[in-house]
């Protein structure tokens, strides 16, 4: 066996570990509300729930998806299924919109409304994590409401005169105010999330439309939301995807996280985290679609290189979180999601790219995890620590952190490996 191959092996059996042992056991154990339904995802830095018992749509519907998505990686166990089918029956219960469709953005532990708006962010989760919820268990209701919530979006958000969509709406599907509210603009963040729902919607349903506006999506992606000359993605454009300066929105992860620096003003500030998950997004997406690789490798490697050359701590190991097109990572603190991502798409890009570089920075990426980012002890990813390691959010779940980022980038790489 070649030193590279019993490397990976060595690492397939640690990923394993840790996905049955800790990520899937933490949330299986702690992450269900027994009294309300629903999912609990606030835990401090010691693994036991905080106060924040509130239900945001964002986390919730990712919940789902990751129990449905564990049943079908373990058939057998069935309290995966169980515990993805009574988030579903929350969802249902409470954040759908009975009177005006769609699902709304926030709700007290029982189910209370607090916040009815209808962000396309939360939209797409919906869609994404209901598909896969049939997909996993047959339950023919998941998809019946992505359909629902897709024809909804085709309905209110889609932009017919611009094209992409409208990201932020309130509960009676207007769009939101400009400004901090974000009606006024657009992200590569949403409608990369959005080819992630259509692609598996698209998988669950085969239907024609669903799969001709992914086609859509992913053409608005590469023609108006990439640097293709840096390889990079942009963040923020107006609706006419002229590109503008990043800003904090409202019922954003950057406008709650709870610490860590953030860019002011540039332009062309990207996330190294973004440019590798689009890559391996949009290879799943193409794949789904029956389409050629081919046309888009200069593209996608382009994204996985981008971050090699600016983003990847080559001495420690982990990916830094922001920086411009060109040049050096002005924030270079290391968080949960990107370095997630980054091992997926790091994988995904020697699978099929077959370029050492890329599976040296998938492993010294999991090395810097396995060392620091991971809390062993409980079992799941810490948010946020310095280059070094050093802890500075060692919270393990909070309104926005739960079982997506961490366990589908496990599951993932376990796919693969083997």
């Amino acid at each position: 066996m070649s030193k590279a191959m019993s490397r990976m092996t060595e690492t397939r059996l640690q990923m394993q570990e840790h996905l049955e042992t800790g990520i899937l056991r933490f949330w299986l154990e702690n992450g269900i509300d027994r009294e309300h339904g629903g999912y609990l995802t606030s835990f401090d830095a010691e693994g036991k729930p905080t106060d924040d018992t509130d239900k945001m749509l964002v986390t919730q519907t990712r919940m789902v998806w990751g129990m449905a998505a564990a049943f079908t990686m373990y058939p057998e166990r069935e309290d995966f299924k169980d515990a993805a089918r009574q988030g579903f029956e929350f969802l249902l219960d409470h954040f759908w919109d009975s009177e005006q469709g769609g699902w709304f953005w926030k709700v007290r532990r029982d189910g209370q409304l607090i916040d009815g708006a209808k962000l396309v962010y939360g939209q797409s989760f919906a869609i994404y994590s209901l598909a896969q919820y049939t997909l996993s268990t047959g339950d023919p209701r998941g998809l019946d409401f992505a359909q629902k919530t897709f024809d909804l979006l085709q309905t209110f958000a889609a932009d017919t005169y611009r094209g992409g969509y409208y990201e932020n709406l309130e509960a009676d599907w207007s769009v939101c105010a400009p400004g901090f509210a974000g009606g006024d603009r657009k992200s590569l963040d949403i409608h990369m999330h959005l080819m992630e729902a259509f692609t598996t919607l698209s998988k669950a349903s085969g239907k024609e439309i669903h799969r001709r506006k992914l086609e859509e999506v992913i053409e608005v992606i590469l023609s108006r939301m990439v640097d293709k000359k840096a390889g990079c993605g942009l963040n923020h454009f107006s609706l006419d995807f002229t590109p503008i300066p990043p800003i904090d929105i409202q019922r954003t992860w950057n406008a709650e996280r709870a610490t860590g620096e953030v860019i002011e003003g540039p332009v062309d500030s990207t996330s190294y985290g973004h440019n590798v998950e689009l890559a391996w997004l949009l290879h799943r997406a193409i794949e789904t679609l029956g389409m050629p690789k081919d046309p888009y490798a200069k593209l996608t490697r382009s994204l996985v290189d981008h971050s090699l050359k600016y983003g990847f701590d080559h001495t420690l190991g982990g990916v830094f979180r922001d920086g411009p097109h060109e040049g050096e990572a002005i924030v270079k603190d290391k968080e949960w999601w990107q370095n997630s991502e980054a091992l997926v798409g790091y994988l995904d890009a020697y699978e099929n790219f077959n370029d050492e570089q890329y599976l040296t920075a998938f492993q010294k990426t999991w090395d810097f995890a396995n060392r620091h980012m991971i809390n062993h002890r409980i079992g799941e990813w810490r948010q946020l620590l310095n280059r070094e390691g050093k802890v500075r959010v060692g919270d393990i779940g909070n309104p926005w952190k739960a079982f997506y980022h961490s366990g589908r980038s496990i599951m993932e790489c376990l796919v693969r490996l083997e």
